[in-house]
């Protein structure tokens, strides 16, 4: 079935079309040769964007689903999704230091050692997403009852059920999201795009049977996405297993321990997932202040942040491409092109963010009209989209999109701590000024938001043009490894 998805998805061509419009790149080698060709970038970007569209709007029609079982529901799932977030995130930034670390191996022509690095980021994200998930089914009420002290009962009913559900998906997302990575690594998105439809199908139908059928609620979500995520988890493992990949893992049950290479991936993953686990704990943290607002401004949060999550499909996708494009261009040593490269794709997601913004703010009204809200959640859902439309398209690719380069040269220290900064005075601190003191309320919150990603683009932008991110490739590590 995978196969015969992926000969059809062949057809897909005006969005193919329109990629070969707009990327114009012709950069060579020194030996004359390109490094990545349009087609290359074409067969590369193209699949992300819609796997990212089809997560985001399956995404959407989750919570409209789920919205039909009261806003208590929805409040829920949302309060429990900030922290599935939170973990899945540092899941991802492991995944994508190994990606990282294989990039580099293919851009110095050793794909043995790519593969080594594949075991080894395959046997830690197992490891690491087995032990939390453990202590979060068993130790979820707590937990959940330390960080959201202040909700109604009813949503915290809702939230300990999903919250104990989508737990026991933690190994099979986290081994998804590492074997997707490598396939990127690899400069087949495809594959993953293929899986991720799949699994939103899966997800989106195991939500009409157990919600609309059997009246599950939350429970019903929940366990539709844990299905979903073991799906996804065993059909890439196979896949990844085939011997003609570039990057494959000839057996999973001789992944041997091995200090050297892991440590590589954690000098990536960790600073990465310290990253965007601080970046998630923020917003949990901004969600708690949030939920002391009332249960229409939780709703209202949660509708927009499933929105929003629209427009930014190109940003993230291009980020995701960056990393294997810039990564293999440094293993290279090709800095000028991965220069290049970091410019040109972040401007080729301001091309799409700038359309898909606008049709949000056109069409902003009949949107959120979808959800089941009540009058006073969906007029602040409003403001909310609007506002986020605007800022959404002239900052968001630059403070998002671009560090992704950065990344991808091992310059990962210096992203998280600005991040972790930006975070901590502008998200967190400015949302109590201006969600609390100045009465802005849910609404303050996003303004924070905002300056939070000008904040960054300022230092990212300067970091970028000094040229202090080249030379910094994994080259003695590696061969430390070797």
């Amino acid at each position: 079935m995978i196969y015969m998805i992926l000969d059809a998805i062949e057809t897909v061509n005006i969005y193919k079309s329109f990629l070969l419009v707009v990327i114009k790149i012709h950069l060579k080698r020194k030996d004359g040769t390109f490094m990545f060709s349009k087609k290359d970038l074409q067969r590369l970007i193209v699949p992300l964007i819609i796997e990212q569209f089809l997560s985001i709007t399956i995404g959407m029609a989750d919570t409209v689903m789920v919205s039909v079982c009261g806003e208590a529901t929805v409040s829920g799932v949302s309060l429990v999704d900030a922290i599935n977030i939170l973990l899945i995130n540092i899941f991802s930034a492991l995944a994508t230091g190994g990606a990282i670390v294989s990039s580099q191996y293919i851009g110095r022509e050793e794909p043995h050692q790519a593969c080594e690095a594949a075991k080894q980021l395959i046997l830690s994200v197992f490891v690491l997403s087995t032990a939390i998930g453990t202590l979060f089914v068993f130790g979820g009420p707590q937990i959940l009852g330390f960080i959201y002290h202040d909700v109604e009962s009813a949503v915290m009913q809702n939230a300990e059920i999903y919250f104990f559900l989508t737990a026991l998906s933690y190994p099979f997302i986290a081994l998804y999201n590492a074997g997707a990575a490598l396939f990127r690594a690899m400069g087949n998105s495809r594959i993953s795009m293929v899986i991720s439809i799949v699994m939103n199908c899966i997800n989106v139908g195991g939500n009409a049977l157990f919600i609309f059928g059997f009246d599950m609620g939350a429970a019903g979500a929940a366990l539709a996405t844990l299905i979903s995520r073991i799906v996804g988890a065993i059909f890439i493992l196979i896949l990844l297993h085939r011997s003609n990949n570039v990057i494959h893992i000839d057996s999973y049950l001789h992944l041997n321990f091995h200090p050297g290479m892991i440590k590589n991936i954690l000098a990536i993953g960790i600073p990465n997932g310290l990253e965007n686990g601080m970046f998630q704990l923020g917003k949990i943290i901004v969600q708690g202040m949030i939920a002391s607002y009332g249960t229409a401004a939780i709703a209202a949060n949660a509708v927009c942040n499933s929105i929003a999550g629209f427009p930014i499909i190109p940003g993230t996708a291009i980020g995701l491409a960056m990393i294997t494009v810039v990564g293999q261009c440094v293993g290279a040593r090709q800095y000028d092109q991965a220069k290049s490269y970091i410019y040109r794709l972040t401007g080729l997601a301001y091309v799409f963010m700038l359309v898909l913004n606008i049709l949000i703010a056109v069409f902003c009204r009949p949107i959120i009209g979808c959800f089941s809200l009540s009058q006073e959640a969906a007029h602040t859902a409003e403001q909310m989209m609007l506002w986020h439309s605007l800022f959404c398209a002239i900052f968001w690719p630059a403070a998002f999109t671009m560090p992704n380069g950065l990344r991808a040269a091992n310059d990962v220290r210096f992203t998280m701590i600005v991040s972790v900064v930006s975070m901590w005075l502008c998200r967190i601190c400015l949302s109590y000024v201006f969600g609390t003191m100045m009465g802005l309320g849910a609404l303050g919150t996003w303004f924070a938001m905002f300056a939070d990603w000008i904040f960054r683009i300022f230092f990212f932008a300067y970091r970028l043009h000094s040229n202090k991110w080249q030379h910094r490739e994994l080259e003695n590590k590696l061969a430390a490894a070797d």
